[in-house]
């Protein structure tokens, strides 16, 4: 699964602090997260996508989808 966190995140200029304190979450966790280490819980994933104000598949992306 890739995801387009951290182009989102930078198109805001924000920095993964910012991202974290607003989202209830570490720094490191944005991180694990913009580099596919982390797969975020579901009510993380659609946090994420509101916060963006985009739907969770526009900023998650299956990769194994045919």
């Amino acid at each position: 699964m890739t995801n387009d966190v951290r182009k989102l995140r930078e198109d805001r200029a924000l920095s993964q602090g910012d991202l974290a304190k607003d989202l209830g979450v570490s720094r490191q966790t944005v991180n694990a997260i913009e580099t596919g280490r982390y797969l975020p819980s579901l009510p993380l994933a659609l946090a994420i996508g509101r916060y963006f104000e985009k739907p969770v598949e526009e900023v998650f992306h299956d990769d194994d989808k045919n």
